[in-house]
């Protein structure tokens, strides 16, 4: 490249002595001599060469996939990042279904492998802290009320509850205790303690969570389909990144404008060889249990990009999944479903909120996020904390990143024994109201800089609410909006029937057959960019041109490819 840059410059020189000879050829000498001086930037002490790429099958393909990561990373608001993630596949990605309510045996090595993150105990009795006892004789009547209220209302209301299923029964009900606690507890303590009066309250909010996982085996049908290629033959087994799509709706969530304090320096998480104590399960995900689906990535935690208070400060969860798990479980199984629903709930709303400041399964966070997670019935409760550190955990992440995430959690704790036929609450537990009001009391304080807040996103532009051109911004919270609603597209998804598999794939005995199915043209229709259909249409009479204007079609503004 150097040397082609030095001849282009030299045939320039010569076509100026040239013209200068034709031109005037008293100034032919000059232009010579003016010439023969070199550019200073031309030449290097040092040769400089071109960098060389290894031109291997996997180091393209790798190389094409961290230019798709800077170009997420480079879109300038969080809207945008969201559409661009989604942005190679206009019927979805096949992503693993998580939830609440899929528990299976031995979920917890699972979850933390998918989550990158490190479980630890934390005590269930709490120390002497003389504050948390006045609250705890202040506020214990106004929490045995409530819980006295919501079984009264529960019963009323559906005096037929026996006849209902058990784990719907145990939904309806937890969310009236947890609503009257809350409701106690905020009454009780806001006068107090200025965040709980300018906190956001969230009732059954939707938190899903998008990301990538690698070091996963791959499926039987792309190891099948790489063997029939020659120059992927040898990377068939490789593991793949699997996409992980989390959905559920907490009954509380609490949030505010500051951030928790973290819990873990980052000498605590950064470490290549504690991220060696992260389990990892060589398994397909449905062979342990979990389902797979189409559908575009999101990232929701309850709230639109625009609102500010951003950071999750406590989520109460159902336990009402674990009654479809067999009784056959070992016990010490039960307790670490409970342990992974936490962590993956805690982890899915956290990385929702990184999301909304500008990162994703793809760009590193810059700082720890921190959030509280209960999981209750409503007499049994269990309470847990979780710092995410890190969201890089696909392709070579998975075994280069050194760090980790955290989660530290209790045991199951009882809040009380029984409702006796009164009505009353027997043997109310105060260690669990503890546990409760330091989870109320514990001041978010940490604010940084816009700077160091959102260091991915433009520094005018962060929503698409901040565009100025109407029809830019118009289109994109349609698109947006459309695109996290997750409804299904007008034309149905395409399949191959059962008869086309026999007839014509398997066994070629309709040859005459005229071939208009997509298989039949070599056209794979999932390799369709979102940005692959017919654009809206301006009728004559309204084109800004004029009605003789060509310009007939709207544009559109998705992120740049």
């Amino acid at each position: 490249m150097l040397l082609m840059r030095r001849a282009e410059s030299l045939t320039a020189r010569c076509a100026t002595v040239c013209r200068s000879y034709i031109a005037s050829p008293k100034n032919a000498q000059a232009a010579a001599a003016q010439t023969a001086v070199p550019d200073s930037d031309e030449y290097t002490e040092v040769a400089q060469y071109p960098e060389i790429n290894d031109l291997s099958f996997a180091a393209r393909k790798e190389r094409e996939a961290l230019s798709w990561q800077e170009q997420v990373q480079k879109a300038p608001t969080v809207e945008e990042k969201m559409i661009k993630i989604n942005m190679p596949r206009y019927y979805g990605y096949k992503v693993v279904e998580l939830n609440d309510e899929r528990l299976p045996y031995n979920c917890l090595p699972v979850i933390q492998h998918y989550t990158r993150t490190l479980y630890e105990n934390m005590p269930s009795e709490l120390k002497k802290d003389e504050k948390v006892t006045s609250y705890v004789e202040a506020i214990k009547g106004d929490v045995q009320d409530a819980l006295e209220l919501a079984h009264d209302y529960f019963s009323l209301k559906y005096p037929n509850a026996s006849e209902l299923e058990p784990k719907e029964r145990e939904r309806i009900l937890t969310q009236v205790i947890v609503e009257q606690i809350h409701r106690a507890l905020i009454n009780g303590l806001s006068a107090d303690h200025q965040h709980l009066q300018e906190v956001e309250v969230d009732y059954n909010p939707r938190h899903e969570a998008f990301w990538s996982v690698g070091g996963i085996p791959a499926p039987k049908n792309v190891v099948k389909a790489k063997e029939s290629h020659e120059w992927q033959k040898d990377l068939a087994k490789e593991p793949v990144d699997r996409l992980m799509q989390y959905k559920s709706e907490p009954m509380l969530a609490l949030r505010h404008r500051s951030q928790l304090p973290t819990w873990k320096n980052e000498n605590e998480y950064n470490d290549i060889e504690l991220a060696k104590n992260v389990p990892r399960v060589d398994f397909d995900p449905r062979s342990l249990g979990y389902t797979t689906g189409y559908q575009h990535g999101t990232n929701i935690t309850g709230y639109w990009p625009s609102n500010l208070a951003g950071f999750g400060l406590l989520s109460y969860q159902s336990r009402a999944g674990i009654h479809i798990r067999p009784q056959s479980y070992a016990a010490d199984d039960h307790n670490e479903a409970l342990h992974a629903h936490a962590i993956q709930s805690s982890f899915a709303w956290l990385l929702a909120q990184a999301n909304y400041l500008g990162f994703n399964t793809f760009s590193e966070l810059t700082y720890p996020l921190n959030t509280q997670t209960i999981l209750t019935d409503g007499k049994t409760w269990s309470f847990y904390e979780y710092q995410l550190n890190t969201l890089l955990m696909s392709g070579r992440q998975i075994n280069e990143n050194s760090r980790v995430n955290y989660c530290r959690g209790t045991q199951e704790l009882a809040l009380y024994q029984e409702v006796d036929d009164k009505g009353k609450i027997v043997g109310f537990n105060d260690q669990v109201l503890k546990h409760l009001i330091n989870y109320y009391i514990k001041t978010p304080t940490v604010q940084r800089s816009a700077e160091e807040l959102q260091p991915f996103l433009d520094t005018k532009y962060k929503r698409i609410a901040d565009y100025e051109e109407d029809e830019k911004r118009a289109f994109l919270e349609k698109a947006f909006k459309h695109l996290f609603s997750n409804r299904p597209r007008h034309l149905a998804l395409p399949e191959i029937y059962l008869w086309e598999k026999i007839y014509k794939i398997d066994n070629k005995t309709r040859p005459m057959d005229a071939r208009r199915r997509y298989f039949e043209i070599f056209y794979n229709p999932w390799q369709r960019k979102l940005d692959q259909h017919q654009k809206e249409y301006i009728p004559r009479k309204v084109r800004p041109e004029g009605p003789k204007s060509k310009k007939k079609w709207k544009p559109t503004y998705y992120p740049e490819n």
